[in-house]
């Protein structure tokens, strides 16, 4: 028996004593619950000693039979974050249970055996959205834990109060809070309604400030004592408010709460944030993001093994803001192919991160582009020209000639205006307006709604539902396939007014113009 005092030099003083490590692939003979240990635990509510061996922060087991499918030498570092007991017996109370980021946290506490509180709103199977609190109850329970589904909105206090009682009632206790539960609309100061800013704030400000203040009385009785909040660090760069002021706002509440309870309660409640690198794969990136946008994305897995380590961490570990690729990399995780949606995919990165997003944008334009547009002269008289290069009526009624060559923008529209058909129209039914800045700045329009279709410039003779700005420069990229209409939105170089529905169907349209640019 060895004390040792980080998780590496733990795998290193195993490995020396002749010594299985952790299989990450989740051999029988391996596995934690096949383990039998060499030390029993420290005491602490509900965690059985028989679990895990503290002095070396991971169980330890009998050296059987190699694992086939371990390197010589150990672990197998392109695999996941493997299991080790510790949350055996603890009750967690997870926000938001019933799908995503927060069933993913639940089901890998459940292989240890651990009691899940699923808080979230969906009692009866929704019309577009999978999963029930009921459904992830029975995932739960066969993954090897024990599940307590309860109806929670956490908008409303006394939901929380119910749910809580209820968890003390049945599991004796509250050992983990994992404020999962979130509203997000990406819309700008005026496009959004009050009842949505309303929503976003009190789910995820108010909501995870209620629920941290239910639980902290049961929390502080616990030797496990965790609160997680799935929100980013607080980064204070215009671009990340400019977009969706009130979507920044009510996620930096979440944030705030790290900062103020962690000092608060130190010594007593570990109060931490975890956000992920990249873009998660859930219902809400799929209505973001549109069709296809699951290949710019990891797994839920990946927040859910990061989830894991820090809550197996002890209570000294608090205040912090959590990443979770730096985290996993810091456990030993070199290949993080695993966790991707489509392995050797380029990926989005997430909201709110230090990285300047012009850089990420000009990474994600280098994967896939399509030819280059050659440089054209700039149109004078762009203001009152056809896509077509056809003289046109301006506002006054006066002709105006056009000037050729035709301009990348021009051209562009001219492509578009022959490639529309009666299909794309039916199948779209939306107008669009864009408003390009720089060279061929101005107002141009498609119109996938009326007739036959058509494009041009100028404001379109019908109602617009969706406002499209952005550079003309990047018009052109994102039509040609060089930049991803998803990308160019999150990186703050795309604004979107009106129908999002409808801008995510204009995404689709463009794989077809792309073939033809």
């Amino acid at each position: 028996r060895r004390s040792v005092g980080g998780a590496s030099e733990a795998r290193r003083a195993v490995a020396g004593a002749g010594l299985a490590v952790t299989c990450r692939s989740h051999c029988c003979a391996l596995s934690p619950s096949a383990a039998r240990p060499l030390e029993s635990g420290a005491p602490g509510p509900s965690l059985p000693d028989t679990r895990r061996a503290p002095a070396l922060g991971l169980p330890f087991h009998r050296p059987p039979r190699r694992c086939p499918s371990l390197p010589p030498g150990g672990t197998r570092l392109s695999a996941m974050l493997p299991n080790t007991g510790k949350l055996a017996g603890c009750t967690l109370f997870i926000t938001g249970a019933s799908r995503g980021i927060g069933k993913a946290i639940a089901l890998k506490a459940a292989k240890d055996g651990a009691n899940i509180v699923i808080a979230a709103k969906t009692g009866e199977p929704h019309r577009t959205l999978p999963g029930t609190i009921y459904t992830a109850a029975e995932e739960i329970e066969a993954a090897g834990g024990k599940a307590l589904p309860c109806i929670v909105n956490v908008r409303e206090e006394q939901q929380i109060v119910d749910a809580v009682e209820k968890a003390v009632q049945k599991f004796g206790g509250i050992d983990i809070l994992v404020n999962n539960a979130s509203a997000i609309s990406l819309t700008g100061t005026l496009e959004t309604p009050t009842k949505k800013v309303d929503l976003m704030m009190s789910a995820n400000t108010r909501g995870t400030y209620l629920a941290s203040k239910i639980c902290l009385p049961h929390l502080r009785k616990s030797n496990i004592a965790h609160i997680l909040n799935i929100s980013p660090p607080i980064n204070l760069n215009p671009i990340w408010f400019k977009n969706h002021c009130a979507y920044t706002i009510s996620k930096y509440g979440m944030s705030m709460c790290v900062l103020g309870m962690a000092e608060e309660f130190r010594g007593e409640v570990a109060v931490n944030a975890l956000w992920p690198q990249t873009a998660i794969h859930t219902s809400a990136m799929d209505m973001l993001g549109g069709a296809g946008v699951e290949q710019q994305c990891r797994k839920t897995d990946i927040l859910a093994d990061a989830a894991y380590c820090i809550l197996t961490k002890p209570k000294s570990f608090t205040g912090n803001f959590v990443i979770d690729e730096n985290l996993l990399r810091e456990e030993g995780i070199k290949n993080f192919d695993v966790y991707a949606v489509a392995p050797g995919h380029p990926l989005l990165p997430d909201f709110f991160l230090d990285v300047d997003p012009n850089t990420l944008a000009m990474k994600m334009e280098a994967h896939g582009a399509s030819p280059v547009f050659r440089e054209g002269k700039k149109i004078e008289s762009a203001k009152h020209e056809g896509p077509d290069g056809a003289k046109h009526e301006g506002p006054d009624g006066a002709e105006s000639a056009a000037v050729k060559p035709l301009g990348p923008v021009a051209e562009t529209f001219k492509i578009i205006q022959g490639a529309i058909s009666e299909d794309v129209v039916r199948s779209t039914q939306g107008v669009y307006l864009f408003e390009l800045s720089g060279d061929e700045g101005g107002t141009w329009y498609i119109d996938l709604k009326n007739k036959s279709g058509s494009a041009g410039i100028g404001e379109p003779p019908v109602k617009v539902d969706v406002v499209m700005s952005m550079s003309s420069g990047d018009f052109v990229k994102m039509f040609s396939g060089k930049l991803k209409p998803t990308m160019a939105f999150m990186s703050g170089k795309l604004k979107i007014k009106g129908n999002m529905a409808l801008a995510m169907k204009l995404e689709k349209m463009m794989t077809q113009f792309s073939s033809k640019l």
